[in-house]
């Protein structure tokens, strides 16, 4: 929707500081994969059970962010257009890390019995502070993103350092999360936080937390007073909606049309991202957890296990740092492998080998413990080594997970009904509902053969390998011009 008033683009500077909100987005966000986990299983709940609380992810992802962004789009606020959505998703951030941090002691004081293995108080106020947590992420990163388009003011070179500047702070926050993740000492930072119902993991997260909030806080607070965002006029035929419908049906009527809109390239895309989503989630939901069980050799509570999960969060911030250098790559990259397509099916393919490559590094860590029980908690150094570079090397596949699908969805969304944005947030569709799949099915999934961890990643596996093959079979080759477009998109990810 266009303003009456034509805006010239803003100073770099403007444009710099709203995009290191992402910092702030991502430290949480790396925070939540790492540790939350494994920190839900300490309160008691089974993990067969920990996937279904990742749900609300892909459920938030697929009604909160679209309507928030489009609601931002027609936000007449006298605040401005994107700062009201900024605010309240920067409160709701702190509320929800409050409850999630504190969810042991506020359990205990509500009546859990903190001797026995379930605290179902603890258990319901982590799943709401979690919930919460979801919705405020998607409630900041859509209206952020839109806020760098309005200041970059249609002017493609500005839009583009913007982007960069984004995806830039994301792999910041990325790293300070998970190097924050992987310490073992922060909570003695704040000595307060261990209590008798929050053990040493537990205050480690409520540090962590803090620093996450404090972040992101002076963060959203410098954007939203240093950085001015005009009240929006819309058109006058634009003033209001249609008589008898709200924002929110006029949004999904819009997806229907543009549903209908879709050509066949962009269809085979969507199957295409689906499956290689139903790939990566398996290592998204569990990725530390099995280097808390399967390569340490820990149980929930043991040291271990614990040990496991802070080199999970080292692995994890190895894998940030490879996927920034390598989301730099990914133009020429896919020019010399032959097009884009070929280069998504090539890093499949990467893909599917390392999730394979859990099985060898999980059986050699457990023939290992079985002759020398001392390595419990202590693997050997080429178990640490092959489990690290696991890491280090999905962040290449990653970096083009992040990137190439969201610029053929721009190039393949050319000639439809939808325009780019929406068509984005269509192919975002794509993402989440095979996320809701995995989150719902990899728990029994994992217990029908035995437990662990290990029947999802080879699930995983599995579905990257298909993805491979129908990348090249299924999605048509974009043209020279339609390629050289890819230097100009976002290359953000979805949540």
């Amino acid at each position: 929707m266009e303003e009456q008033v034509k805006q010239e683009p803003s100073p770099l500077r403007k444009m710099v500081a709203v995009s290191s909100i992402a910092a702030g987005i991502q430290f949480g966000w790396a925070l939540q994969l790492s540790l939350l986990t494994p920190y839900v299983q300490t309160l008691g709940v089974p993990h067969v059970w920990a996937s279904f609380i990742w749900l609300c992810g892909p459920i938030s992802g697929l009604l909160v962010q679209p309507i928030v962004g489009y609601s931002s789009d027609h936000c007449q606020s006298s605040f401005g257009r994107r700062r009201p959505f900024i605010l309240a998703g920067a409160i709701a951030v702190a509320i929800a890390i409050i409850l999630i941090g504190y969810a042991s002691d506020i359990g205990h004081m509500a009546g859990d019995d903190i001797t026995k293995k379930t605290r179902p108080r603890a258990v319901a106020i982590f799943v709401v502070g979690f919930w919460i947590l979801d919705v405020a992420n998607n409630m900041l990163q859509g209206p952020c993103r839109a806020f760098l388009g309005d200041l970059a003011a249609g002017d493609p070179k500005k839009t583009r350092t913007a982007n960069a500047f984004f995806s830039f702070f994301m792999a910041v926050g990325n790293v300070l999360g998970y190097a924050a993740g992987s310490y073992n000492d922060l909570h003695k930072i704040f000595p307060f936080t261990e209590t008798e119902a929050c053990n040493i993991f537990c205050a480690n997260l409520k540090s962590c937390f803090f620093f996450s909030i404090v972040l992101l806080l002076v963060l959203c607070i410098i954007v939203l007073t240093c950085v001015n965002d005009p009240k929006f006029t819309p058109a006058p035929k634009e003033v209001k909606v249609e008589d008898g419908k709200t924002q929110v049906s006029c949004f999904y009527g819009e997806c229907c049309v543009a549903f209908k809109g879709l050509e066949k390239p962009m269809w085979m895309l969507m199957l295409v991202t689906a499956i290689t989503w139903i790939a990566w989630f398996p290592y998204v939901l569990f990725d530390t957890d099995w280097m808390g069980r399967e390569v340490y050799g820990g149980d929930v509570g043991q040291k271990a296990y614990d040990a496991g999960v802070h080199a999970g969060s080292l692995g994890l911030m190895l894998n940030s740092v490879v996927l920034a250098v390598a989301s730099l790559g990914v133009e020429p990259l896919g020019r010399l492998v032959g097009g884009v397509k070929w280069l998504w099916a090539i890093v499949n393919v990467i893909l599917a080998v390392c999730l394979a490559m859990t099985v060898l590094i999980t059986r050699v860590a457990e023939r290992q413990r079985a002759n020398n029980p001392a390595l419990i908690g202590n693997p050997s150094m080429d178990v640490k080594i092959g489990s690290l570079a696991f890491f280090c090397v999905l962040g290449i596949p990653l970096a083009v997970t992040y990137s190439v699908p969201f610029a053929l969805a721009s190039i393949y969304s050319n000639n439809s009904g939808a325009g780019q944005g929406l068509s984005l947030g269509l192919l975002n569709v794509s993402i989440v509902i095979p996320q809701m799949i995995v989150s719902a099915i990899s728990g029994p999934w994992d217990a029908l053969f035995g437990g662990g961890n290990l029947p999802a990643f080879v699930l995983g596996a599995a579905a990257a390998a298909i993805s491979a093959v129908l990348a090249i079979v299924l999605l048509p080759n974009p043209t020279k011009e339609d390629e050289a477009k890819i230097s100009s998109l976002n290359m953000g990810s979805f949540h």
